[in-house]
């Protein structure tokens, strides 16, 4: 039996851009990839199964690096829910102008693949997958491959001191759009990921 074949795009989680919160800025386009699917028929969904999938994958990839857990908030989830809903309605793949709430900024996660394709554990996977180009350096200069890009997904997950994030998510007819916010907000330039621990 032929495997069908998913699409993902993924691209850098960032803050804001530097001059408003000291943030390394979005970069300008995610890249695309098309790999085979490892299951038939559409991924499960629902609110429950995602905040079970995202807390698990986010919490794990902290404890590897003895950070402490991430708190899931509600507040966050809901600001990512309406930005996952705008990016499925207008179909543009770009990161928030507005990663903030009041006067906090959030950090910021996003995804995009093949509707039904990937499943919520292999989303946040995807992006704890990008270690395997972390070095340990200051802001920006923690990727082997000496694009902050190819690692930032994962370096927001970690951040040393972010403590609480929330995840939304959105389908449109042909992609599935994952977006997660982080507060404090992680991958600030001059900073070390893990604190100068």
């Amino acid at each position: 039996m032929a495997m069908r074949m998913k699409v993902r795009k993924s691209w850098a989680v960032l803050a804001a851009a530097i001059a408003a919160t000291g943030c390394v800025p979005a970069s300008q386009g995610p890249d695309t990839v098309v790999e085979p699917r490892s299951f038939s028929g559409d991924a499960p969904r629902g609110s429950a199964l995602l905040r079970s999938a995202m807390v698990e994958g986010h919490n794990r990839a902290r404890q590897d690096v003895g950070m402490a857990p991430l708190r899931w908030d509600q507040t966050l989830a809901a600001d990512a829910q309406r930005y996952a809903d705008e990016l499925a309605r207008t179909g543009r793949y770009r990161h928030s102008e507005a990663q903030t709430r009041g006067n906090e900024p959030e950090g910021e996660n996003l995804f995009r693949g093949t509707r039904g394709a990937y499943r919520y554990s292999e989303m946040v996977q995807l992006w704890i997958d990008e270690k395997r180009y972390f070095k340990r350096g200051i802001t920006p200069d923690f990727s082997t491959t000496g694009n902050w890009r190819d690692v930032s997904h994962y370096t927001q997950i970690v951040w040393w001191n972010t403590r609480r994030f929330g995840c939304g998510f959105a389908s449109s007819r042909t992609s599935d759009y994952l977006v997660c916010r982080y507060a404090p907000p992680g991958n600030v330039v001059g900073e070390d990921v893990f604190g100068g621990r």
